[in-house]
């Protein structure tokens, strides 16, 4: 039990560190248009290596493609359909983060994030027209360009399109539901996000406009500084892009050297490119010879991928103990194939990451980054879209011929690491013992038993999705769900009742749980993962709570009765009462930002159908706003509730509320608190719903017990707060 208690307490020391969940978030916006870039590549590989003069006549095809050849003008319709993607990613990337970051209304995000995006080039060519010196800002290599149509303009990259996607997103969740003077109420709520989107479009291009010549120079000289590092810059590009793999943070990362001045810059058939990932694809349009210090930093990934890693998984599958083989079979050959087919290593990584940190750190990561050392060395040049698979390596290395990419050294290379990997794997599990998938230890497994009707009655898909919400504690366990390429990454309210061994009963290769956030590995079937929760909770069929210590499924209405007695392993509870009379609702689901978003901390509200407003809890009265909506409460062991009445019902100034206590006053639950004129508040455009935050969340609060969409009496019990000992 101890050793229980010290891991949710590390849990939730680290959950404080809230940079880990927005850097998590934001680099799940990024997997849209990443996954474009496969299919926008094989386009662009094949069109223009088909179509490329060199490979042409390196295999005598003169006959068969020419331009004015069926074949041939297919081809350049796939280099152009290609290009158009990478040549635009910076408004992509801008929609998916608006998008991606909005709470809801996504589609009115990602239109103000076009509108922004936008308007913010032109701010920022007008502005460069009529107040910089263009002629003397082009002296800066590839600063001054055309792009989107503008001339003598800047291209932001994809940093441009983060920049306002995050500039959007913010706006859109702060003042989707503003309300204007009825004069201009036409303009209110989400009608008022492109518009103040686009206003944030001007300021911003303005700022760039002067901003960005002196970031274009800094990222310049960031790129000479790596390169002037020469293999050691290269090796800990690698090794810290590989290390931030189990913590989801790698995209966040490495696309600055893809995207930016950072990877390098380059003249390509006269126009200058900037970004590794652009410089490669231009070089391979143009039928030149790869720069390999721009494809150092995709290259190194095919010796690993393509050999090292399958060799690992073989390895570790000959170490399986002998009962266990036929079981991880599967595992282990299903992970080796994603990873030679698609470069997706995350199954096999987590495999061992957690049994043996030093063997994924200094072992590793250590031998991608001398790998990044060698493909440079060799002079190898093979490009990639997503990740270092056989399709990207046969697409951009094996094509467009050994004279540009160099790809045979990367085969023989490949060769050795095979044969590495598989001596230091086959002696390192057996030397240390690493409990990877099949060497654990042998357990009994719990039956788990869900007292849910309903669980027998649905397919083995969605039994699956149900031991799975009921592995992250429960469908009120949950804050947000959503996948990248290989991992459900799922943002909890705690992440104490996360139960890691009945998730990785459902197939998961891992869990990873930092605070709030978890990351659940599941391949790259991990979509369909997601779309069964959805549709699983969707329906109504979702456990609420998860699967505590003996194997059974907790039942809502049975845990409150077994802690009556006010005591849990965490902490101790506290009984919370109706403060009005109407429906219960959870507190995400009302109509404002702050509230709604848990910024004020967890909590509930009453719909209410009179104006009666009674204490939640026994507690002391210790604030009350001169504007009479709002009342602060604590209790005596030291929760803080703040009881809101109404929403936006300051602007009332009082009018409107009755109030029946004063500040010092020791209320009892259902004592009486105000009285609201419902009709008064609603003929002002105002809701009034009566919302209770428990406002000490992070400090005080393990999580709420309440019943949601339940109809209840102003001072009826509904419900438990799981408060911290």
């Amino acid at each position: 039990m101890a050793k229980a208690q010290t891991k949710a307490e590390l849990r939730a020391k680290t959950g404080e560190v809230k940079i880990f969940g927005l850097l998590q978030k934001l680099g799940q916006t990024f997997m849209l248009p990443i996954s474009l870039l496969p299919v926008a590549g094989i386009l662009l590989g094949i069109g223009s290596s088909f179509t490329n003069p060199t490979v042409i006549e390196m295999y005598n095809l003169q006959n068969i493609l020419h331009e004015g050849n069926l074949l041939y003008g297919v081809l350049r319709i796939f280099a152009d359909a290609g290009d158009i993607i990478f040549g635009n990613l910076g408004l992509l990337f801008g929609i998916s983060v608006a998008s991606g970051l909005a709470k809801t209304e996504k589609g009115v995000a990602s239109l103000s994030g076009i509108i922004g995006y936008f308007v913010m080039y032109a701010a920022m060519t007008s502005t460069l027209n009529n107040f910089r010196n263009v002629e003397e800002l082009s002296k800066v290599q590839g600063l001054i360009t055309n792009y989107l149509g503008f001339d003598n303009t800047m291209n932001l990259g994809v940093l441009g399109g983060i920049v306002i996607g995050l500039v959007v997103a913010y706006l859109h969740n702060k003042y989707y539901t503003i309300e204007l003077p009825e004069a201009l109420s036409f303009f209110g709520g989400t009608h008022f996000i492109p518009i103040v989107s686009s206003v944030a479009g001007l300021v911003l291009g303005i700022m760039w406009a002067f901003v960005w010549p002196i970031v274009s120079y800094g990222f310049s000289s960031l790129g000479g500084i790596i390169s002037g590092l020469g293999i050691f810059g290269i090796f800990l590009y690698v090794f810290i892009y590989r290390a931030l793999i189990p913590f989801g943070l790698h995209h966040v990362f490495y696309l600055p050297f893809w995207q930016t001045a950072i990877g390098g810059t380059a003249v390509v058939n006269g126009k200058t490119i900037v970004g590794a990932q652009n410089i490669v694809f231009a070089q391979l349009a143009a039928g030149v010879p790869i720069d390999p210090h721009a494809a150092a930093h995709f290259t190194y990934m095919f010796p690993v991928m393509l050999f090292g890693i399958p060799a690992a998984a073989i390895a570790l599958y000959r170490a399986a103990r002998p009962e266990r083989k036929a079981e991880v079979k599967g595992f282990y050959t299903s992970s080796a194939l994603t990873c030679f087919m698609t470069g997706i290593t995350e199954p096999i990584e987590f495999a061992f990451v957690f049994a043996s940190p030093f063997m994924y750190y200094l072992v590793h990561c250590v031998l991608y980054g001398i790998s990044g050392i060698l493909v440079y060395v060799l002079g190898a040049g093979v490009g990639l879209t997503f990740s270092g698979g056989i399709i990207d390596f046969i697409l951009y290395g094996v094509l467009p011929g050994n004279h540009i990419t160099k790809w045979i050294p990367v085969l023989i290379l490949g060769l050795v690491y095979f044969v590495l990997y598989f001596i230091i794997f086959s002696w390192g599990v057996r030397k240390f013992d690493w409990k990877v998938p099949g060497r654990e230890d042998v357990t009994e497994e719990v039956a788990v038993e869900f007292a849910d009707a309903s669980y027998d009655e649905l397919d083995e898909k969605a039994q699956r999705a149900y031991r799975i919400v009921a592995g992250l504690g429960g469908s009120n366990n949950l804050n947000d769900v959503t996948n990248c390429a290989t991992r459900l990454r799922v943002q909890v309210k705690d992440g104490s009742l996360v139960n890691e061994a009945l998730l990785k009963q459902t197939g998961s290769a891992a869990v990873v749980v930092n605070g709030q956030n978890v990351q659940v590995v599941y391949g790259t079937t991990v979509p369909n993962v997601k779309s069964s929760i959805d549709q699983l909770i969707a329906s109504g069929n979702a456990p609420t709570e998860g699967v505590v210590a003996n194997g059974h499924a907790a039942d809502t209405t049975e845990v409150v009765e077994e802690k009556v007695e006010l005591q849990t392993e965490t902490g101790k509870l506290v009984e919370i009462y109706a403060p009005a009379t109407g429906k219960v609702i959870d507190i995400a689901k009302v109509n404002d930002p702050v509230f709604g978003g848990k910024i004020m901390g967890e909590g509930f509200a009453v719909q209410p159908t009179n104006g009666k407003v009674v204490s939640p809890v026994d507690a002391e009265v210790v604030m009350i706003m001169d504007s009479k909506h709002a009342v602060g409460l604590k209790t005596a062991d030291g929760l803080e509730l703040l009881i809101h009445m109404g929403i936006e019902t300051v602007q009332l100034n009082g009018g409107g509320f009755e109030l029946f206590v004063q500040e010092g006053d020791q209320l009892k639950a259902g004592d009486a608190v105000a009285q609201m004129d419902l009709d008064y508040i609603l003929n002002e455009g105002k809701q009034t719903d009566v919302i209770v935050a428990l406002t000490n969340t992070p400090d005080m609060v393990n999580r709420t017990i309440i019943e949601d969409e339940k109809s209840v009496e102003a001072g009826s019990s509904i419900g438990q707060v799981d408060i911290k000992a």
